[in-house]
């Protein structure tokens, strides 16, 4: 049986850590995404910066979420 690294909230939609695997996670794509964006300034072509900056983001943030969505009890729906 699987551990669920995230649980539903209780309102809206996704999901919030629950276990230390979770908060990891978390942590880690915070840090990429701050490091992205701290590091897309020093590229000095002007197309590829916000290339740079774009794609990373959409790279971190869209693996995150797809863990974050195979790990969540009960998965991922509109709670009101």
């Amino acid at each position: 049986m699987a551990r669920y690294w995230f649980r539903q909230k209780r309102f809206g939609y996704g999901a919030t850590p629950a276990t230390w695997q979770g908060w990891s996670l978390t942590i880690v794509a915070l840090l990429l995404c701050a490091g992205i964006v701290l590091i897309g300034p020093g590229i000095r072509d002007n197309l590829l910066r916000p290339l740079f900056i774009i794609l990373g983001l959409v790279l971190v943030i869209g693996i995150c979420s797809l863990i974050a969505w195979y790990r969540t009890e009960g998965g991922w729906r509109w709670r009101g």
